[in-house]
Formats: C-alpha cells, structure tokens, sequence
C-alpha cells in the first residue's frame, strides 16, 4: 500500500502539480456549476426573476456557513492524513480519516435541525427584504434538509485528493454537476416549482455525489479505506484536524458573515438593486476563486507528503511553481473583469437596470483580484504544512480585522456610499495580501530549516 504513494515523494514536481491540480481545478469548477447554474435559471425567471435571485442570494451566508463546516473537519483532516501516509502510518492515516467522517455526520444533524427551526429568522437578519424574503425561505427549506450530504460530498471527496486520486476526485463533482443542470430547468420550469426546483435540485443531485464519495471510500480502490473500526470519534486524533482545519473554516465562515455584512448594508444604501447586484458579484467572484483553490489542493498531497517525508527542496519547488501559476491566473481574470464587466454580469441577470448597476459595482469590487493569487498560495501552503496557527492568523486578519470594519467605515467618509461598500473589499485585499507575504516569508523559511535540520 505505501508503494503507491511514493510518487508523491519521487515524481517530477512540475509535471505532478499540473497532474494532481487540473483534475481538481476542474471539479472546483464544475462544483461552482451547483450554485452558479441556479443563479442563473433562477436569475432568468420570467415573472420576479430578479426578486428570486436576490433573496437565493441572501441564502448564500448560510450556504457558505454550511460548507465551512465541512472545512472543518476535512481541510484540516486531509492534510494530515498525508502527512501520515509520508511517514508510513497508515493506520494514522485511515483513523483520521474516519474520525472525521463521523463528526461530519454529527455536525450535519445540528445544523439541520437548527436551519428547519430558525431559517427565515436568519434569513430576515441576512438582508432579506419583505419582498425577497418569501422566495430565500422557500429555497432554504429544501437545501437545508440535504445538509448531511453536502456535508459529505464536499468533506470526504478531500480525503479522495489527498490520497493522489485527483481525477476520482472530479469525477464525484462532475457527477453531481451534470445531475444539477439536467434537473433545474426540469424543476425550475416544466415543473413550475421555482426556487423550491432549484433547491431541490441541488439537494438531489448533491446527494447523488455523495453516495459515489462513500461508496469509493469503502472500496477496493482507495488507499484510505472507511471501516467500521476507523469510525469512532477518536480526540487524539481528531482535535488536531478541527485546529488545523480552522482557518480553512474561518476562510469559508467568514464569507457567511461578510456577506451578511455586506448585504445588510446594501440593502440599506441602495436597497434591493444592491442586494441583487452581490449576487452576482461574489458569484463572479465564486468563479475566479475557484480554479486557484483547486490548483492549491492539488498541490497540497505533495506539499503534505514532501514535508511529512523531510523533503524541503519538493516544499519549496512545489510553492514556487503554485505561486507562479496562481499569479498569472489571478492577473489574466482581473484583467478579463476590468475589461469586459458587463459580460459577466449579463450571464446571470437580462434586467436592464441591475445589469448597468452590476456592471459598474463589479470593477470597484474586483478592483485587488490580481492579488489573490499570493493571498492564496501563501494561505494553502500554511495548511499543506500544519502550520494552523499561521493559517488561522491570516485568515483571520483579512476578514474581521480588515474587511468588515471597513464595509461600516468607508461609506461614512465617502459620497457614494453604496459603492464604498464594495471599495472595502479591494482596500482590504492590498493590506491583507502584504501581511500575508511577510507572514508567509519568515515562517515558510523556519519550516526549511526545520526540515533541513531534522
């Protein structure tokens, strides 16, 4: 079993990343496909389209405050899962794993029951108005009963990279991607249900992805395999995962709150046209975030491995090469944005005035995603090496130290106070991204020589 591995340790790394990454930057897209596919049907409506897409919008802190927990558990589970399977221990290795996977389930009951029993009361306090509120209500109350299987799908398909089966990987994504698309019109428009078809959709079909994660990770294939014997909850094991998993968690949470942040403070300044036109916005930015998220997974098994293994040239190649490429990803979308913003926000919306409104908010909002690609290189490379109080540290200054003071801050100060709340998030990005590279330049070299000296 520990042959298979080795690649991870031996293969050349450039070739490797490109191996491991385009898979997984793949089935990051196509994942995006569950929630962007939605926006658009829904956004498409003929009668109250953009009503329907604002209040799904204001379902989103709550869709992404799902996914965080996911995060939780896997972001921080996986990489230390590699870790032991660079040193051999794959009994380590396999006990993590099912460790997780039972807190996951635990996880999924609470949140279930606690979404059921106070969703339009979050909804109400998440910016939704008297007019969007019915159809964000409607749509929550379906995604919600399918927590346990979003919480699995997105949770155990990690453990699935993290072992090198990057396409495996996507395919579980790409399963319940195709589910998705072919299901939302059939339920959105031949069947007449709306927000509800799109919910149930993605429910359904996120379903689907994951009895294909389980029933894989159970199988003959894998190399971490889920017995009954893995299962119980074991804190030993798993409290360093949930420590090393909370800025993966505080990534993903934070987003729930800033949306709320931001979207309460739209509706206030510029009232439901606001509100719509981030939908699109953080959908557009869904997008462009994706494919380097998926570039940073697929180099995190080698970064994992090599750094569980003592192998400090592979850590530092490995970065460079993830640096690199996200870098020129990050600059060749911010450029496309810039250029041509009323492209994408006429994917999700043909309403004449909240495509002109979206337009020109778009530009102020991305106006920093060229710099995303060294926020999230450094970021991931902190996870891949276990280094969770770093990782926890960065996230936690870009989100709550910097974003959010600021979405209250710079409408005070400047005239044209609904865009000034979209400034806040490039001002944020510059002053995160330079916190984050001194961060990343005297930490990254003490884990070198660490290894170096181990």
């Amino acid at each position: 079993m520990e042959k298979d591995n080795r690649y991870l340790g031996t293969a050349p790394v450039g070739p490797l990343l490109f191996k491991l990454a385009i898979p997984t930057i793949t089935a990051q897209l196509i994942n995006m496909l569950y929630n962007i596919v939605d926006r658009i049907y829904i956004g498409h409506m003929p009668v109250d389209g953009d009503l329907a897409l604002t209040g799904v919008g204001v379902c989103m802190p709550i869709i992404m405050f799902i996914s965080a927990f996911a995060a939780l558990t896997s972001a921080g589970g996986a990489p230390r899962a590699s870790i032991f399977m660079g040193k051999g221990d794959m009994e380590s290795a396999e006990r993590t794993m099912g460790s997780c996977f039972s807190l996951q389930i635990v996880v999924s009951a609470v949140l279930t029951a606690a979404l059921l029993l106070g969703g339009r009361s979050f909804l109400l306090a998440f910016g939704a108005s008297e007019n969007t509120i019915g159809y964000a209500s409607a749509y929550l109350q379906i995604y919600a009963a399918g927590t346990i299987f979003v919480q699995l799908t997105l949770g155990m398909n990690a453990y699935i990279t993290a072992q090198g089966f990057a396409r495996v990987g996507m395919l579980t994504v790409l399963l319940g991607a195709v589910c998705n698309i072919i299901l939302d019109p059939v339920f959105i428009f031949l069947l007449g249900m709306g927000v509800r078809g799109a919910a149930l959709a993605t429910v359904l079909s996120q379903g689907v992805s994951c009895v294909w994660v389980v029933r894989f990770l159970c199988g003959k294939k894998t190399l971490l395999r889920l017995k009954r014997e893995t299962l119980p909850i074991r804190p030993a094991l798993v409290l360093p995962c949930v420590a090393l998993g909370l800025a993966p968690f505080i990534m993903q949470g934070s987003e729930s709150i800033l949306n709320v942040c931001f979207n309460s403070s739209l509706l206030r300044y510029g009232g439901d046209v606001a509100v719509g036109s981030m939908t699109i916005l953080s959908s557009v930015m869904t997008f462009a975030m994706l494919p380097i998220q998926g570039l940073a997974q697929g180099a995190q098994p080698i970064t994992s491995y090599n750094y569980g293994a003592g192998n400090a040239g592979r850590v530092k190649q490995t970065f460079r090469l993830l640096l690199a490429v996200s870098m020129t990803y990050s600059v060749t979308f911010w450029a496309l944005v810039m250029l041509f913003p009323q492209v994408f926000a006429g994917i999700f919306t043909p309403k004449a005035e909240l495509l002109e409104f979206a337009a020109r908010a778009l530009r102020v909002y991305c106006g920093a995603m060229f710099l995303f690609g060294l926020q999230l290189a450094c970021q991931m490379t902190f996870v891949a090496l276990g280094k969770a109080l770093s990782s926890v540290i960065v996230a936690v200054v870009r989100k709550f130290v910097l974003l959010i003071p600021l979405i209250y801050l710079l409408p005070t100060v400047l005239e044209d106070r609904t865009m000034a709340v979209y400034l806040a998030e490039p001002a944020a990005d510059v002053l995160a991204v330079t916190f984050t590279g001194i961060l990343f330049f005297f930490q990254f070299r003490k884990a070198l020589r660490e290894m170096q000296t181990a």
